[in-house]
């Protein structure tokens, strides 16, 4: 197909409770010629797909369940994009729930767990059960999450949020209390924006190489506690099986590199989509839960296999360096982005690899740092745009432990790039709190 540059069509399947506020924010979006077809309960997802799919240079699924219907029966040769239930539109929903009911217990489906926690810690909310729909079935959808919700509403007085219309329709019949997340204007900005970025101007970039170290954490702790040889070689097949299943996702290829480390060859989009637009990898959490074992992963883009290989190294040294069950990438200009899996606690960061101030790799050598580490440390304290810290401030800014704040501050006085301004006196028994001012930040940004 070959695609004028200055329209992309762009197909949009969903719900007719949607499609309005969809045209809405497509007003924004000049380059997007839109051919829309609405959904009913009674709609094949699959049929409804084909019948679009040779019309369009790229696919928009308004609700989740729609789009994973579609990827079980369709092998897509276009970019094909879902609105995530991420951002203000889920905040707005469980800011409702907890004005009429409460947070206490929750029961989820189609949006990620994790999503929900980020969102109830910035609310203040640590007394509350989450219960997740986790099944993975293309039959009966609908009614296997509504039987889901109402059982845990039964069991747990649970209220539920779905991402899906018709679950939510089918709970307000039966009286049960829910909310149905629906997506904002800025989530479906966010939404369009990656399907343009993924149309076919793009799809010379979409098919430059990733490269992917993946390294077990401290593996030879780990099979310390096996007491025979059989039950190692047992809990390695379990690991290849979980990564070679994780390649899958990816259209990718995983090679056993030798001991605890692999690596892994996919493609930039199908890798851009799979993470969500780097913020998304299940198999951290997976292998985690399911064997124990905690990973660091390295990714690395570049505009040779080459490249690639080597920035995907630098990458997993950076997830090392963090103490590993994290994923870094490095670009192809060597800049960094991570971590790639957020959490509630977690913020994403983006710098460079390529340090060439003089003055930082002074500071960096005198600190006894290096100058990538310092530039991390110093981004994520510029960000907060506060220079005056005790070692317990920094040691949350940071993400650290505070004897590890200790000791970075301890390192930054030897090297005189901080002062100490004052004491924090503390309400209990106790030294008071001495008060650093980051001064070699204050002037690096001045």
């Amino acid at each position: 197909m070959q695609l004028n540059n200055s329209e992309i069509t762009i197909g949009i399947i969903g719900p007719e409770a949607l499609m309005k506020q969809t045209r809405e924010v497509l007003k924004a979006f000049p380059n997007f010629k839109p051919i829309y077809s609405t959904t009913t309960p009674a709609s094949v997802t699959k049929a409804v797909t084909e019948e679009l799919i040779d019309e369009v240079d790229v696919l928009l699924f308004t609700e989740f369940h729609l789009y994973f219907e579609a990827k079980q029966h369709i092998n897509f040769s276009i970019p094909v994009h879902h609105v995530p239930l991420t951002g203000t539109g889920l905040y707005r929903s469980l800011f409702i729930i907890k004005s009429n009911f409460g947070l206490k217990n929750l029961s989820i489906d189609t949006i990620e767990e994790k999503y929900v926690e980020q969102i109830l810690f910035e609310l203040a909310e640590s007394d509350y059960n989450c219960y997740s729909f986790n099944q993975h079935t293309n039959q009966n959808l609908i009614d296997h999450m509504t039987r889901f919700h109402k059982n845990n509403y039964h069991k747990n007085q649970s209220i539920a949020i779905t991402g899906i219309q018709e679950v939510s329709n089918r709970l307000s019949e039966l009286d049960i209390p829910n909310e149905w997340v629906i997506p904002t204007h800025q989530d479906m900005i966010v939404s369009l924006e990656r399907a343009l970025l993924a149309a076919e101007t793009r799809r010379n970039k979409e098919s430059q190489i990733v490269f992917g170290i993946i390294d077990i954490d401290n593996f030879t702790r780990v099979i310390e506690k096996y007491t025979s040889e059989h039950d190692v070689q047992l809990l390695k097949l379990q690991i290849q099986q979980m990564l070679l299943n994780y390649t899958k996702q990816l259209d990718g290829h995983l090679i056993n590199s030798g001991g605890e480390e692999y690596s892994f060859i996919t493609t930039r989009g199908i890798f851009e989509r799979e993470t969500r637009g780097y913020k998304f990898i299940p198999l951290l959490k997976e292998t985690k839960s399911e064997l124990g074992i905690t990973l660091s992963v390295g990714v690395g883009f570049g505009s040779s296999a080459a490249e690639a290989g080597s920035h995907a190294r630098l990458a997993l040294r950076q997830s090392k360096e963090l103490g590993g069950n994290i994923c870094y990438i490095v670009r192809e200009d060597r800049s960094v982005l991570g971590p790639v899996d957020i959490s509630a606690n977690t913020q994403y960061e983006r710098y460079d690899l390529a340090i060439t101030d003089t003055g930082l790799l002074d500071k960096a050598e005198k600190a006894g740092m290096s100058a990538v580490y310092m530039t991390k440390l110093m981004a994520r304290v510029a960000r907060h745009k506060k220079f005056d810290y005790t070692a317990q401030e920094l040691a949350t800014t940071l993400d650290i432990t505070i004897r590890s704040a200790h000791r970075i501050l301890l390192k930054w006085m030897d090297a005189e790039l901080v002062d100490i301004v004052g004491e924090e006196k503390v309400t209990h028994k106790g030294r008071p709190r001495r008060i650093y001012r980051l001064s070699f930040i204050v002037d690096d940004i001045s």
